[in-house]
């Protein structure tokens, strides 16, 4: 008898410790140990990020996280998320125009979010006028994760060197004093060129945004192959400014140690590197807690260290003294926070989009080809 009720006591215990472990346990159990993205967003900023989410995931849940990033091109990314048609090789989606978020969600290809309300309604639906940049889909399907302008960097030295102090506007690239000194790439390369070229001709107009262009190809000493090689040649002082650079993209060059300038001149085109969880994903629910930390405070630090911006209005690029928060505003020109001032945008993505291939052809046909004849 008294085997017996020793048996069931055991099994009694070994029933209520099993509960309580899975009780313990049970937020970590619902996360998935794997999270997978593909993204266009640079590296620099990517595994930071996926660093700091993995720690945290071993902070908060006890759980180890193996992440990684299918590193590709906007289009390219697009491309494969369309083709793999709701069996995805990836969770999420991050990085590159809204409108292409749209459009894979119109085609049933993105999981709703669902974020947690307070969050959501924290996060400004738009920014900028005349024409209102979005920065969450409202049908709920992506949202934005920080705020990043494609402008112009400058070697100080070499402006200097050639009696200019810095670059304010788009106008300034067509000083005759920069004849030689411009790097840029070309815009079937580079989207952020492709997209400040876009800036210009909807500012100008088709006719005169061309004869701009001209210009500054007159001044233009080299076309890039890559996009990130501009700032790179600019910083390495074998050129003086670089035209359609994404701020981080410079800021890298300055946290490795190079002197660089930048500014966003009226209008410059901004993106805020939407993010969604793909359907069919593998690690839905590591992607949504990926997503929500990104826009946690700690999330939002890993950008502003980078060279890019909040997409909350009450957090602000700062740091003590010598951090590499306040080497980017330094960087910037004391810039601190996309909601410091009221923010101009004239960007139409329906129109560039539906003249994307059309630029161009035409961007080879009136630049690229008559080059030497326009240095002339």
């Amino acid at each position: 008898m008294k085997t017996r009720h020793k048996v069931v006591w055991t099994l009694v215990l070994s029933l209520v410790l099993a509960l309580g472990a899975a009780g313990g346990a049970s937020a970590a159990d619902d996360l998935e140990a794997e999270l997978v993205i593909i993204t266009p967003v640079a590296k620099f900023v990517v595994d930071a990020s996926l660093k700091e989410f993995a720690q945290f995931a071993k902070e908060k849940y006890g759980l180890t996280v193996k992440t990684s990033a299918i590193n590709a091109g906007t289009p390219v990314a697009f491309g494969r998320i369309n083709e793999w048609n709701g069996r995805p090789q990836a969770d999420l989606f991050w990085g590159g125009e809204s409108a292409l978020f749209d459009k894979l969600s119109a085609k049933g290809l993105l999981e709703k979010l669902n974020l947690p309300k307070a969050l959501w309604e924290e996060i400004p639906a738009t920014i900028g006028k005349p024409k209102p940049l979005p920065l969450r889909d409202p049908a709920g399907y992506w949202v934005g994760t920080t705020l990043e302008p494609y402008g112009i960097c400058w070697n100080p030295q070499i402006l200097k060197r050639l009696g200019l102090s810095e670059i304010k506007t788009w106008d300034d690239l067509t000083n005759p004093k920069l004849k030689g000194w411009i790097a840029q790439c070309t815009p079937d390369r580079s989207s952020s060129n492709h997209a400040s070229y876009e800036v210009i001709f909807q500012m100008k107009g088709l006719e005169k945004g061309w004869e701009w262009a001209e210009k500054v190809a007159a001044n233009t000493g080299i076309f890039t192959t890559r996009s990130v090689d501009v700032p790179s040649v600019v910083a390495k002082g074998e050129f003086g400014v670089g035209f359609a650079v994404p701020s981080y993209m410079a800021f890298e060059n300055v946290l490795a140690g190079y002197e660089l300038r930048y500014v966003a001149p009226k209008n410059a085109y901004a993106t805020c590197e939407p993010i969604a969880i793909l359907k069919g994903a593998k690690n839905p629910k590591a992607a949504k807690a990926f997503i929500e930390f990104i826009l946690s405070e700690r999330g939002q630090k890993i950008f502003m260290e980078r060279g890019l911006f909040s997409l909350f209005p009450k957090y602000k690029v700062q740091g003590p003294p010598g951090s590499n928060a306040e080497k980017a505003v330094i960087f910037t020109g004391g810039f601190r926070s996309f909601y410091e001032e009221e923010v101009e945008n004239v960007y139409n993505d329906d129109l560039a989009q539906s003249r994307y291939s059309q630029i161009n052809e035409e961007f080879q046909k009136r630049i690229v080809v008559r080059w030497n004849e326009l240095k002339k």
